[in-house]
C-alpha cells in the first residue's frame, strides 16, 4: 500500500496540473473571502471563519474530482491495472493506497487556509477574541468533509478509463449526496416527519451540525461510514474490472 502511496503522491506533483488544482482553490477561496464584497470576511461584522466553511465544500465539488479523477481511470487506459494485479498485494492495499494519497492532497490544499485564521485574529476587533473550539470543530467537518468527496471521487474513477467522465460522475454523485437529499426533504411530499429522515441521509446535515464546532459522535459516524461503504463499492468495482 505504501508504494501506492508514494507512486499517486508523486505522480500528482510530477505534473503542473497538481499545482493548477491547489493553487486555484487556493485562490478561489482568497478572493471570496478576502475581496469579492457579498462574501468578504472583512465585511463580516465579527471575527470567525463561517464564510470559508460555507464556501470551501463547493468549491470541494470541482477540486476532488479533478484530484481523484485519474486515479484508477488512467491505470485503466494505460493497462498498467493488469500489471498492479500480479503485484502481491490485494484489493484493500490498492485502494486504500490511492485514498490516502488524494486525501493527502486534499488536506495539503487545506492547511494554507490556517493563513486566513491567523489574519482573522490579528483584525479583531480586540486581538485573540475568536471561537478557537468553534474553528476547530468546523476544520474537523471539513477534512472529513474532503474524506467523503475523495471516497466518491476514487470510486467514480474506478467505474471507467475515461478520466473525464470519471471526474462528471464524482462531481454529480459528490452534489447528489452534499445537496440532493436536502433539495428532497424541501418537497411538500416529504413534510411531516420524513423530510427530517432526508436531510439525515445527506452529507449537509451533518457538515451543517460539526461546522457549529460541536463534534458530535453522530456525525463523525456519519462520515466514516459514508467513507468506507465508498470505498468498500471501488473494491468491488475494481474486481470485477479486474475479473473481467
Amino acid at each position: 500500500m505504501l508504494a501506492i502511496f508514494k507512486k499517486e503522491i508523486n505522480q500528482f506533483f510530477s505534473s503542473i496540473t497538481g499545482y493548477v488544482a491547489i493553487i486555484v482553490f487556493l485562490l478561489a477561496n482568497g478572493l471570496m473571502l478576502f475581496v469579492f464584497p457579498d462574501t468578504s470576511l472583512l465585511d463580516y461584522g465579527y471575527a470567525n471563519l463561517d464564510p470559508l466553511f460555507d464556501l470551501a465544500p463547493l468549491i470541494f465539488l470541482l477540486l476532488i474530482p479533478a484530484i481523484t479523477m485519474r486515479s484508477f481511470a488512467d491505470e485503466f487506459k494505460g493497462g498498467t491495472m493488469e500489471l498492479l494485479g500480479t503485484k502481491p498485494l490485494t484489493g484493500w492495499q490498492i485502494v486504500m493506497g490511492k485514498f490516502w494519497a488524494s486525501a493527502l492532497i486534499v488536506g495539503i490544499a487545506v492547511l494554507p487556509t490556517g493563513v486566513y485564521y491567523v489574519a482573522i485574529r490579528a483584525l479583531s476587533a480586540t486581538p485573540g477574541n475568536i471561537d478557537n473550539g468553534g474553528i476547530g470543530g468546523a476544520y474537523i467537518g471539513l477534512l472529513l468533509l474532503g474524506a467523503v468527496f475523495t471516497a466518491i471521487g476514487t470510486w467514480a474513477s474506478s467505474l471507467t478509463a475515461n478520466a473525464v467522465i470519471a471526474f462528471l460522475i464524482a462531481i454529480f454523485t459528490c452534489f447528489l449526496f452534499y445537496n440532493g437529499f436536502d433539495a428532497l426533504s424541501k418537497l411538500p411530499i416529504f413534510t411531516g416527519g420524513w423530510d427530517y429522515y432526508l436531510q439525515m441521509a445527506g452529507i449537509k446535515f451533518h457538515y451543517n451540525s460539526i461546522s457549529r464546532g460541536v463534534v458530535d459522535s453522530r456525525d463523525v459516524i456519519y462520515f466514516l461510514s459514508v467513507t468506507g461503504l465508498m470505498l468498500y463499492l471501488t473494491k468491488t468495482a475494481l474486481q470485477r474490472k479486474m475479473w473481467q
